[in-house]
């Protein structure tokens, strides 16, 4: 009875995959699509842009100072060549926290994005449509003192050192807007939670080889110190050269170190992974929950590290154990 019910759905969904899309305009998001409940703050309209870019303080800019410094004591060697070479093309060091409109005008020569501030997360349709018409979401505040090692919704360090330099990119850059534009389908298929997946393990936490050695890219390793020297050479977590549909399979983690990183060989590798897959096809094979546990390793899988999973069989950030 169920595939019954479905295949109607699943008919309209493919039909709608044949016409145009229209990406000027926000997506309508039907009642029965799962999304996280967000609510919008009242100086924000539908598209959830700040008006303006914050006046960050003297302290504010400290702030960006130190985190900065400290992730250059530790990324040059384990950070990605286009991440590195983005930094430099965007002048992110000057000091200070980056003004948008310099960084958009920049990024609008190099590649056609911008960088426009939002207060906070935002709902993954509006998120998807930004990048659709290559514009990259950033939050419009800066972590304080007391959470400087650790904030869990991300900051304008966060999205603008981790993110932005990779926009430099031209490859990277057309992937991001795909993804953007590939919101739509998970949308109708009501697959958000697996696009979330692929998100996580790519542009997030994800590593890819260079001189046949792992490199970072994934911004949520970019931006924290312990996770950018873990992620390459801790024995606890896999690494796992990129399986597309085996990933969006794949349960994450969002508050602790990774138990399993993703590879890929090149950004055209990733690009080729993704936006030449048939989503369609995939989509209607997902179930509604994921089958993989965020430390499994299964057959199909291309192993370059089967860590030990010490650090998570110790119980992680909550336990205070050490992350090896």
């Amino acid at each position: 009875m169920t595939d019954i019910a479905e295949k109607p759905r699943e008919a309209d969904a493919r039909e709608a995959d044949d016409r145009p899309h229209d990406f000027s305009a926000l997506p309508v998001v039907s009642n029965d699509v799962y999304t996280a409940p967000l609510k919008r703050p009242a100086h924000v309209g539908e598209d959830w842009l700040e008006p303006q870019q914050t006046q960050y303080d003297s302290e504010d800019d400290k702030i960006w100072d130190d985190l900065f410094a400290r992730q250059m004591g530790v990324l040059p060697g384990r950070a990605c060549s286009a991440m590195l070479e983005g930094l430099e093309k965007l002048d992110l060091g000057k000091g200070g926290v980056p003004d948008f409109g310099e960084l958009s005008e920049e990024l609008g020569k190099l590649t056609g994005w911008s960088v426009v501030p939002v207060p906070m997360l935002i709902p993954d349709h509006v998120f998807f449509w930004h990048l659709a018409n290559r514009r990259f979401p950033a939050g419009n505040f800066i972590r304080t003192r007391e959470t400087f090692d650790y904030i869990q919704e991300p900051d304008v360090f966060h999205d603008v050192f981790g993110h932005v330099p990779l926009l430099t990119d031209p490859t990277f850059a057309d992937y991001m807007q795909e993804y953007g534009r590939a919101g739509w389908k998970a949308m109708r298929y009501n697959k958000l939670k697996a696009l979330g997946a692929l998100y996580w393990y790519t542009v997030e936490f994800g590593l890819m080889l260079e001189a046949g050695e792992p490199r970072i890219y994934g911004a949520g390793i970019l931006s924290g110190p312990t996770e950018a020297i873990f992620a390459l050479e801790g024995e606890s977590p896999n690494r796992i050269m990129l399986n597309v549909d085996r990933v969006m399979r794949t349960d994450y983690v969002i508050d602790d170190l990774q138990p399993t990183y993703f590879v890929i060989e090149s950004f055209e590798d990733l690009y080729r992974q993704t936006v030449e897959r048939d989503f369609d096809r995939l989509y209607r094979n997902l179930g509604a929950g994921f089958t993989y546990a965020n430390s499994a390793v299964i057959d199909v899988d291309n192993v370059l590290h089967r860590g030990t999973q010490e650090y998570f069989l110790r119980g992680g950030r909550g336990s205070s154990a050490k992350p090896v």
